[in-house]
């Protein structure tokens, strides 16, 4: 009877050995790690899928789509008092043929997730729920992007959890043209998107047409 239950243990070790193996390393249930490869480096974010669900997801279409792969951080905004502060901006840009439907807004006081240093969120037009396939990542805190009052702010949905050295040097690189509030801010040598890979999780297509790639030669095998 003793030598049964120690096998049926043994049995049991090894069951959970095998489960405790096939999760990711790293993975944490409700976020899903985003690796950018960019001609600067690379650098890993942590979306937060409990806290900011549509945000997620709409930012995972893009990536799961390979719709970020080829574009470019194009924009570097430096606090005039502080040029080490800021944000930078990258994604589609004005490639409409990339572009998914906009997304549901989710105000920072929805959410709770403020835009402090490393905080990774959707760009938008004028009005919230316009956000698609463009996205900021702060470096050092910006409180005026949290929702205030009547103030809708702007969707905070993760963080960079690795390689912001590299998000520091594209803050840094030379800047100027623009216009509006963007005026001389574009980086004069945009830093490619070579890819954007999940770490976590399985990737889920849109199934959508991807137009961009019409006339685009197939790599031989």
């Amino acid at each position: 009877m003793l030598l049964m239950v120690r096998a049926l243990l043994a049995c049991l070790a090894l069951f959970c050995v095998g489960v405790a193996e096939a999760k990711p390393a790293g993975a944490t249930p409700g976020i899903i790690r985003v690796r950018l490869v960019t001609s600067s480096g690379a650098f890993v974010v942590a979306l937060d899928a409990r806290k900011a669900p549509l945000t997620t997801r709409n930012f995972m279409a893009y990536v799961d789509d390979g719709r970020f792969d080829g574009t470019t951080f194009y924009r570097a905004a430096r606090r005039k008092s502080a040029p080490k502060m800021g944000l930078i901006q990258g994604g589609i840009d004005t490639n409409t043929r990339r572009s998914l439907p906009p997304v549901k807004h989710e105000p920072t006081t929805q959410t709770g997730i403020k835009h402090t240093d490393a905080t990774i969120s959707m760009a938008r037009g004028g009005k919230p729920g316009s956000a698609m396939g463009n996205f900021f990542i702060t470096i050092g805190p910006i409180v005026s992007m949290d929702a205030s009052g009547a103030y809708p702010g702007y969707a905070a949905f993760g963080h960079v959890v690795s390689g912001m050295d590299v998000v520091r040097k594209i803050l840094a690189l030379p800047t100027g043209g623009g216009t509006g509030p963007m005026r001389g801010q574009m980086i004069l040598r945009p830093v490619q998107i070579i890819k954007a890979e999940r770490l976590d999780g399985v990737a889920k297509p849109t199934g959508q047409p991807k137009p961009w790639l019409l006339g685009v030669p197939k790599r031989k095998p």
